[in-house]
């Protein structure tokens, strides 16, 4: 009988090519993800989470070391408002039973008033010196805001099918902030400009065209000041080949501002980072309005796709049709976005983004699971070798072709660290699939040609399943 494909061979399949073979593989950091504590986790929160998680997903598969890091907006002036606002909108049983919400309604609340009242500004701004001053009170209550979020945050991204190694965060790196500012002042690049605030030279030609902004003129840091120290500090703590940033294009300028400080302080590793900008995404409502949280996008698409699959007539019988429904739906999320190139801003549509026909997540697990089971009905199919002439007709031959391209596409994915090439490969091999499975029965054939397509069979299954992983698709195998 013929040994079935094993899985250590199943997810390599593809990965052990020539040339995949030529890419550098070493320590790769990527920070994704990163929302604000207190702040709305909005859809440019969701997109760095998805790319940046398929970005660490494929240079995993290509072997290199991964470490995933989340790096919280966990600092800055909007603790200031946070804590002198929770005094007085603040409630600590709100605040169990359902943080996100009540720490935005709070922040909402403190800045309306910190707009009309001095005093609350004033206060804002006490509280945060207290927190730099490490100031007891204010500490605990930073740390209880900031425990209780990242508790919640680890559920969402675990139904995103989403991990970190790592949950860094501003607040990680005042110190260090402050080290910078001193390394710059010691090589002469740190000025004071006229409103007091310190500020480096970044022009080409040293005429103060181009400057950036280091220090407040109260000498607190800023975001850049503390991106800088936790750069330096990545470096020495992983000593990283490559560290790869993703956020939305309204940042490329601070990266480029970030990545040449670096290099005027000496550090020639700041070559090696990379920032993978991505545009906005337009229109992405809940039937309820607004979106206001990730969960709300997760809990519609489920819904949506719960009700679509009682609606058709294919749907089978299923233990747990929600778990299904979750997987597909965040599936359909996924390929929606990663269609495109990344910086292209994008609409969202509900309706489009969970069509079981057309280019959607909802055909591609839809094919792996007819596959699926396709396979597992023809278990005992048994022949003595496999005879690959059997293959031969027009068919075959272009499924054969389109799987033997699986690791160009992931080379070209590795160069730009686009997802789009992946997705485009899988929607056309799904394609593929359907023509096979109307014209290359395997039931009623002969044993051998029987063995031989269901061979094909399983390899497309097996590239199916891989390239859904890479991309962060949670695969199911009956819908």
């Amino acid at each position: 009988m013929l040994e079935p494909i094993g899985k250590e061979q199943d997810e390599k399949f593809g990965l052990n090519s020539e040339l995949l073979g030529t890419l550098k593989r070493g320590t790769t950091l990527v920070e994704y993800s990163s929302p604000n504590i207190a702040k709305k986790f909005h859809a440019g929160h969701l997109r760095s989470t998805i790319i940046g998680n398929f970005i660490a997903n494929l240079k995993q598969a290509l072997g290199n070391n991964v470490i995933r890091m989340n790096y919280l907006g966990d600092w800055g002036m909007q603790f200031g408002l946070l804590g002198a606002g929770f005094g007085q909108f603040g409630c600590q049983e709100k605040l169990k039973q359902n943080p996100l919400q009540h720490l935005f309604e709070v922040y909402v609340k403190v800045n309306k008033e910190a707009e009309q009242n001095e005093e609350m500004k004033q206060a804002a701004r006490d509280f945060f010196r207290q927190l730099e001053q490490r100031e007891s009170e204010a500490v605990s209550l930073w740390k209880q805001f900031r425990e209780i979020t990242v508790d919640e945050y680890q559920h969402i991204y675990k139904r995103l099918g989403v991990h970190f190694d790592i949950y860094s965060g501003e607040s990680f790196h005042q110190d260090g902030a402050q080290e910078v500012v001193q390394q710059l002042q010691s090589r002469g690049l740190l000025k004071t400009s006229d409103k007091g605030t310190g500020i480096v030279d970044l022009s080409p030609a040293g005429d103060m065209s181009s400057v950036c902004t280091v220090l407040r003129s109260d000498g607190t840091s800023l975001y850049i000041t503390r991106d800088l120290a936790a750069a330096i500090d990545r470096a020495e703590k992983y000593s990283f080949d490559e560290m790869i940033y993703v956020t939305d294009k309204s940042q490329s300028s601070h990266f480029q501002q970030l990545f040449q400080i670096l290099l005027t302080l000496g550090h020639s590793w700041a070559d090696r980072c990379r920032h993978v900008p991505f545009g906005m995404v337009r229109g992405m409502k809940t039937r309820s309005g607004e979106v206001v949280f990730l969960e709300d996008v997760l809990d519609e698409a489920r819904a949506r796709m719960l009700h679509n699959m009682s609606q058709s007539k294919t749907t089978k019988e299923m233990d747990n049709p929600e778990d299904t429904a979750e997987k597909v739906g965040i599936s359909a999320l996924l390929v929606q976005d990663f269609k495109g190139p990344l910086t292209s801003d994008y609409s969202f549509n509900w309706d489009r983004m969970l069509q079981a026909q057309g280019d959607t997540g909802v055909f591609l697990q839809y094919t792996h699971a007819r596959l699926c089971s396709l396979i597992q009905r023809n278990e005992g199919v048994e022949a003595a070798t496999f005879d690959p002439s059997l293959l031969l007709d027009q068919t075959s031959i272009a499924v054969l072709q389109h799987l033997l391209r699986y690791d160009e596409v992931l080379y070209q994915s590795a160069q730009d660290l686009q997802p789009k090439h992946l997705v485009n490969f899988l929607l056309k091999l799904s394609h593929l699939i359907a023509s096979a499975h109307r014209e290359l029965p395997v039931k009623g054939s002969s044993q051998d040609v029987a063995q031989a397509r269901l061979r094909l069979f399983c390899g497309a299954c097996s590239v199916l399943a891989n390239g859904m992983r890479i991309l962060g698709i949670t695969t199911v195998e009956r819908m």
